[in-house]
């Protein structure tokens, strides 16, 4: 335990107070608190559990120039941005049970590219750059489905598209202007235009399936055009002849950060769009992943477009407490009763049921501060070329992820 203190992955094990060995294949966890969530935070894949002398002698550099551990796959290569390759372990043979392959991987060698443009990414299947393709965008779902060579596995999502407000700056340091942003944005005409209506529509800040996300009437976030326009007549930002609002002689200009792939720039000009309907110029700035980071840590954003991936409500900690300013905190937010009711659903629920009950209450705080704007939950869409790999026809577990590819075999 001493290894995580003062990471940001601390809280994952920090009910533990100490770890006793019992035999070569027990170890018991004598714990300092009731923790519901800790099988979640063992399987997650923030807990992998490195070789401690690799960790030791590599430091920051451990999980970029190397990384030694106990999954099917070794690091062969890791190049930031472009790919990472993986070869297999050949004394691999404990995967979990939702693989059907309880040995090593039947393939020798996986290369992941990142491939940020989706019109590239879908030539590259098409040709036969690629042989899989982990996340197909919806624009390309019904040309994939006419091609010989590809078959599409399509999954719930587990995971949020949003707009952080930075509740720091101003205007949106007035709750006014913050409500008004986020009922400007139609969630429907976003899901149906630039998602062809595949996933689902977001209101709050998690995904459907989880029940903290089940809050109480009229706390989710909807599309309210007039509403909106009046919230901000009410603050005190009154329209100019182009359409722009002002106050005080300042116009209602605001910067609105996106990340560097197809996906997320196209979804951003609608949001841009839907903003100039309650006079908000939104201007757009395209950064990349890392750049973004430092952006947000400098406190040099006000919006955002952006998602995460995550199928547990400690994500409203991740993204809101109070230490995690900048960044993940990208909405800066910091208050005295938030950061009281974020303590008390991750460290003082003694029961699941008890931790769901104070994670909704959370949440629903959170909505009522308009911090973020949801906007859409995406589906998976998965893409493989069924002349070159094989994939389980039936995906087990949430996700497509280690225990899907430990069944997948190459096929020439």
């Amino acid at each position: 335990m001493p290894t995580f203190a003062g990471t940001e992955n601390a809280f994952m094990v920090e009910a533990i107070d100490k770890v006793v060995v019992v035999d070569p294949l027990t170890v018991k966890f004598v714990m300092k608190r009731p923790e519901p969530n800790m099988l979640y935070n063992l399987a997650s894949s923030f807990m992998g559990v490195p070789s401690p002398k690799s960790y030791k002698a590599l430091g920051k550099d451990y999980g970029v120039t190397t990384a030694v551990g106990t999954g099917p796959f070794k690091l062969e290569s890791f190049s930031i941005g472009l790919e990472t390759v993986l070869v297999r372990n050949d004394d691999y043979a404990w995967d979990s049970d939702l693989s059907v392959n309880q040995g090593a991987a039947k393939i020798a060698k996986i290369t992941f590219r990142e491939i940020p443009d989706q019109s590239t990414a879908f030539l590259e299947l098409k040709t036969g750059g690629v042989d899989l393709l982990l996340g197909v965008p919806t624009d390309f779902l019904s040309i994939i489905k006419n091609e010989k060579a590809a078959t599409i596995i399509t999954m719930p999502g587990t995971g949020i598209n949003y707009m952080p407000i930075n509740t720091s700056v101003a205007p949106f340091t007035d709750i006014k202007v913050r409500q008004a942003t986020a009922l400007a944005i139609n969630q429907k005409a976003i899901l149906d235009s630039v998602y062809a209506g595949v996933g689902q529509e977001a209101h709050n800040f998690l995904i459907s399936s989880l029940p903290e996300s089940q809050v109480k009437p009229g706390l989710d976030v909807s599309f309210d055009l007039a509403k909106a326009n009046a919230l901000l007549d009410e603050a005190g930002w009154k329209r100019a002849d182009d359409g722009v609002r002002a106050k005080d002689g300042q116009p209602l200009k605001v910067k609105l950060f996106t990340q560097n792939d197809t996906e997320f720039k196209r979804l951003t000009q609608v949001v841009q769009a839907q903003l100039k309907d309650i006079g908000m110029d939104a201007e757009i700035t395209v950064l990349d992943s890392s750049t973004i980071r430092d952006e947000y840590k400098k406190n040099n954003h006000q919006l955002a477009v952006r998602g995460y991936d995550w199928n547990n409500a400690d994500i409203l900690d991740w993204f809101f407490s109070g230490a995690r300013l900048g960044y993940p905190n990208i909405s800066m937010w910091k208050d005295a009763k938030s950061d009281e009711l974020d303590k008390t659903a991750m460290t003082s629920s003694k029961t699941s049921a008890e931790r769901i009950a104070n994670f909704r209450t959370y949440h629903e705080y959170l909505l009522s501060q308009f911090l973020f704007v949801p906007i859409y939950q995406p589906a998976t869409n998965v893409a493989f070329n069924p002349k070159t790999v094989s994939v389980p026809e039936k995906v087990r577990g949430p996700r497509f992820r280690s225990q899907t590819i430990m069944d997948m075999q190459v096929l020439q």
